[in-house]
């Protein structure tokens, strides 16, 4: 799987998602990142039920936090989060919702 010329970028996230699968070939990272996208719902959910707004501060450090770990020590790439950090962040529902409903494996 390649990416775009330099230059150019995905027109698309349904172009761009078989290039985020590919960059999460490896099950380890995958996981953590099914795991930490799981985690960042769980801060929303205690964020509106406890009114409590450091749950919202906590969320993208956890999701990114998990995702980086994920990237640089097992799977030894860089995040698409630096390039498309909108279509990258799709993509991580994306991923957790397949594998919460078995559609792909965990």
């Amino acid at each position: 799987m390649t990416q775009p010329a330099a230059a150019e970028r995905y027109p698309s996230f349904e172009a761009f998602y078989p290039y985020y699968i590919h960059e999460h070939s490896n099950r380890t990272c995958r996981r953590i990142h099914v795991v930490g996208t799981g985690l960042v719902i769980v801060a929303l959910i205690l964020a509106i039920v406890t009114l409590n707004p450091w749950w919202l501060l906590a969320m993208p450090l956890i999701g990114y936090g998990f995702a980086w770990v994920g990237h640089f020590f097992f799977e030894k790439n860089r995040p698409a989060t630096f390039k498309y950090p909108l279509w990258s962040l799709m993509g991580d529902f994306r991923l957790f919702f397949e594998t919460a409903s078995g559609k792909r494996k965990f």
